[in-house]
């Protein structure tokens, strides 16, 4: 892998559009969840809310996003690649909505059938949403995605995994959260517990889609985010006309480099914020084939066996 900042013609680009015009269940077996998982049996570190369950935002007319908020009992849920195609590679998802609601299946259950294709078992998070008042947005969730991540490598031999090949993926805000486990910039965010909490949480990898709340106004990194060498190699995608200033993603390349952190970064024109992997007219439509080309680079796609 290599730095690199590429922006690629619309011949690469139109064919990538329509093979993602295709429904995923078209290219694969249809995803195979196992049961969520709790990540905190027992209560989640710091939670006193008396929430059971958490609750659906009503569908939006012309809308098909599931927006879950009210998360207290933060799950994981496994899904998992047909055997034969296994790489024995993982990405722990963190879907995004301003650590506020968790838009669960554009950033998150849609994401986890195309890694699949893949042959790469995809864990989604359901971190905590919202924030506790008086508390930083991220507090809680980045306690979650520790668990999360550290759950994984825990299982990876029940889940015929490599250890040393579990990702993340980040979108919006769950981009930032997937940079605050990628930097490790919050070290120890809970009491460590069972064997499980004795891995790392930081993962092998980062993927980072319209990242948030990577900078500040005078273009430096938004404390507590940090980067050193010992930060993944990481791949970034986001748009000239995000809602979410496109600074925000260069400082953080930016930073990276510096570090010597292998990083390829994809800037696209157009297409706003919020696209997930659904299709549109835009060229930033092609970023999972961008993606898929960078992990296979990245000698992420190895044999299971």
């Amino acid at each position: 892998m290599h730095h690199s900042l590429r922006c690629y013609g619309p011949i690469a680009t139109a064919l990538g559009f329509l093979l993602l015009l295709q429904p995923l269940a078209s290219r694969a077996e249809e995803a195979k969840a196992l049961a969520p998982i709790l990540l905190w049996p027992s209560g989640a570190p710091g939670e006193s809310r008396d929430v059971d369950h958490e609750a659906q935002q009503p569908l939006k007319p012309g809308d098909s996003t599931i927006r879950i908020t009210d998360v207290t009992r933060p799950t994981i849920t496994v899904y998992r690649p047909k055997p034969e195609q296994n790489t024995g590679a993982a990405v722990l998802i963190c879907p995004g909505g301003a650590y506020k609601i968790l838009a669960y299946n554009k950033e998150g259950t849609e994401v986890a059938e195309w890694l699949n294709t893949l042959g790469v078992t995809a864990v989604v998070l359901k971190y905590r949403v919202p924030a506790h008042a008086g508390r930083e947005r991220h507090e809680a969730p980045i306690q979650d995605a520790q668990r999360a991540l550290r759950l994984i490598r825990h299982r990876a031999q029940e889940w015929k995994l490599d250890p040393d090949r579990i990702g993340v993926l980040g979108f919006s805000a769950g981009g930032h959260l997937a940079a605050l486990l990628s930097t490790d910039s919050m070290p120890r965010t809970y009491e460590l517990g069972d064997d499980a909490d004795r891995l790392s949480s930081r993962p092998n990898f980062t993927l980072l889609v319209y990242p948030a709340y990577l900078a500040t106004k005078d273009d430096a990194l938004a404390p507590p985010v940090k980067v050193d060498a010992q930060t993944p190699p990481t791949f970034l995608v986001q748009t000239e006309d995000d809602g979410v200033r496109v600074e925000s993603s260069i400082v953080y390349y930016l930073a990276l480099k510096q570090a010597n952190v292998p990083v390829e970064m994809h800037l696209y024109p157009r297409g706003g914020h919020g696209y997930g992997l659904r299709p549109s007219k835009d060229l930033v439509s092609s970023w999972p084939l961008r993606a898929e080309a960078w992990m296979k680079s990245a000698g992420i796609f190895k044999s299971a066996n």
